[in-house]
């Protein structure tokens, strides 16, 4: 996409640059996937040279600039199981060729905020939580809480996501993931993840809804208190309604899948 009414591209650029008409530019393959006749200057943040994926004591910080290519081959912390293993499988969930994995990054499909995007799916699973830097200062929001709607998020107006950090506690132990599509190679329709925390069950669902749900059990529910959770969880009008799937059939997948996760983490 030739977007003509861009005039200027800062490069790097940083918290405090942003004006009416500036859009945050990483990859770009959101950014340049459609018209946006509004957008009049780009501030690039791939050049500002940001660190992938930091080891941290308190986690892992994966930038907002990590390209899905970085991420699928990061092999350090192999003490983090629920990572490694969660991020493998969402990765392939794009199910892009290796040109879109080279460019597209983090930060970029979280603040996209589309219902099947992976990204936000690994993120709010492991308990992630957003670093955002604005004119104000700097602020920590949940992924859970980052992604509001099908396309919108909680950044403010001159706001960027710097960065989302994983805790080490959430990204270790046994996990489980299952996805959902109408075609082998099409969007996903329904993506889950279970894992075990040391109090119990944690189930994320994401591009069944417009936004990701986490349910939180004291110990491992049965399959009936299970079910109960997830209708009391999940709002009627907060399923996904589009050409990728029906709201009864992603509400159905979803009630299955979770039951397997629920098995799967109790074998």
């Amino acid at each position: 996409m030739d977007l003509h009414t861009v005039a200027e591209v800062v490069s790097p650029a940083g918290a405090g640059q942003w004006r009416p008409g500036d859009a945050w530019l990483a990859g770009g393959t959101a950014l340049f996937a459609e018209p946006r006749p509004g957008v009049t200057r780009l501030l690039d943040l791939a050049a500002a040279g940001w660190t992938p994926i930091t080891v941290r004591d308190d986690g892992l910080e994966i930038a907002a600039t990590c390209t899905v290519a970085e991420l699928a081959a990061y092999a350090g912390a192999p003490h983090l199981t629920a990572f490694h293993g969660l991020a493998t499988a969402c990765c392939h969930a794009f199910l892009a060729s290796f040109k879109i994995w080279n460019v597209a990054t983090v930060g970029g499909n979280l603040c996209a905020a589309l219902p099947a995007g992976p990204m936000i799916a690994l993120t709010a699973a492991l308990g992630g939580e957003c670093l955002i830097l604005g004119p104000g200062g700097e602020r920590r929001v949940p992924v859970t809480r980052f992604v509001t709607g099908d396309g919108t998020t909680a950044l403010s107006p001159g706001e960027l996501l710097r960065s989302v950090t994983l805790p080490t506690a959430a990204a270790t132990g046994r996990t489980a993931y299952r996805r959902g599509s109408l075609f082998t190679h099409g969007r996903s329709a329904v993506l889950l993840a279970g894992r075990l925390a040391p109090g119990g069950l944690v189930l994320t669902v994401t591009a069944a809804t417009v936004r990701p749900y986490q349910l939180t059990f004291d110990g491992v529910p049965g399959a009936a208190a299970l079910q109960a959770a997830l209708a009391d969880a999940v709002p009627d009008d907060a399923w996904t309604d589009d050409v990728h799937g029906s709201p009864a059939w992603r509400r159905h997948l979803t009630f299955r899948y979770a039951e397997e996760i629920r098995r799967e983490l109790t074998a």
